[in-house]
């Protein structure tokens, strides 16, 4: 039987959730996740491809089904039998024989094992995600990144080839050719078309990635997902959600900026060759920053108080 007991925490303790609450937990974060791994499943049964909906599951490697699964975060008890049943094996958990003080048992994330298996990828995900909190936030890109990955066309073709150009290759080409072009972001740049990349201002490598980052950017906003999945477990899941629904809105207004023609998907395009159209862009680009420096600061908090990070947590730059 599912323990009935309340979840409870004693001051400067951690929280210890009964089996009724973490199996809720459990249930409200698989039901979010549905949402976009449903329908994904069908698309793909059918052998379909969506230019938006796909992308942060061919992009990014958490599959749907680990996107799917629930993780309390670092610093939580799970109780009872039931608990260390299903999750005991799961890797950087530790069974508790004591979980609550009163011999039932539970689990938790074992942080110490966690900070021993992935200590580089701490290392760097903590220097990215500090080192774009602290820089302030550029504005002037416009999603240009999108037009010179389909720069010269002609040549290279396009990534997405079953969507057309909005303005066909010659107008696609006459937009970059026409703009100051200033990609911060590596992964980003690293897909332009050859004769794009000596256009952009900023020559982005893996190993300026930690000085580059700057949280006006969209790329580095929607890979706030990408950190959050890598500090799986040791961040919550709700956190990672959060960060996946962000990088959700922010693709699709990456591709409503894009050259592809989306009308037939049911996007309308933000036209950035053009004075308004720019002027949206930069609209929605502030607000998904504003969000974004909330999440950062969030994932910032969780690594500092499960210790796996030492140094404070920098303000995020107006």
């Amino acid at each position: 039987m599912p323990s009935s007991r309340p979840s409870t925490s004693a001051p400067g303790q951690a929280p210890v959730l009964s089996e009724s609450a973490w199996r809720s937990a459990e249930r409200t974060h698989l039901e979010r996740a549905q949402v976009y791994t449903v329908p994904l499943r069908e698309r793909r049964s059918r052998g379909q491809k969506h230019p938006v909906e796909d992308f942060l599951f061919s992009y990014y490697s958490l599959t749907p089904g680990q996107l799917e699964r629930w993780h309390p975060g670092a610093g939580v008890v799970l109780l009872g039998e039931a608990a260390v049943e299903e999750r005991g094996a799961w890797k950087h958990y530790t069974v508790l024989d004591d979980a609550d003080g009163d011999g039932v048992p539970g689990v938790a994330v074992d942080t110490a094992a966690f900070a021993a298996d992935r200590a580089s990828m701490i290392s760097f995900a903590g220097a990215i995600l500090q080192g774009t909190s602290s820089r302030p936030a550029q504005f002037a890109c416009f999603g240009l990144h999108e037009w010179a990955m389909a720069y010269r066309s002609d040549v290279h073709g396009v990534r997405h080839d079953y969507l057309p150009l909005r303005l066909g290759g010659t107008g696609t080409d006459e937009v970059v050719e026409s703009h100051n072009i200033k990609c911060s972001h590596f992964d980003a740049f690293r897909f332009y078309a050859p004769e794009a990349a000596p256009l952009n201002q900023l020559q982005p490598t893996r190993e300026t990635q930690r000085d580059l980052e700057q949280p006006g950017c969209l790329h580095a906003n929607m890979d706030l997902y990408k950190w959050a999945y890598k500090l799986l477990p040791a961040v919550s899941s709700d956190l990672v959600m959060d960060c996946f629904e962000l990088s959700w809105r922010v693709r699709t207004m990456d591709m409503q900026a894009s050259p592809y023609d989306l009308t037939e998907w049911g996007y309308e395009p933000i036209r950035i060759e053009e004075p308004d159209g720019k002027a949206e862009y930069v609209a929605a680009q502030r607000a998904f920053a504003d969000e974004a420096a909330l999440l950062r600061s969030r994932l910032l908090q969780q690594l500092h108080q499960a210790k796996l990070l030492s140094s404070p947590s920098p303000q995020p730059a107006d």
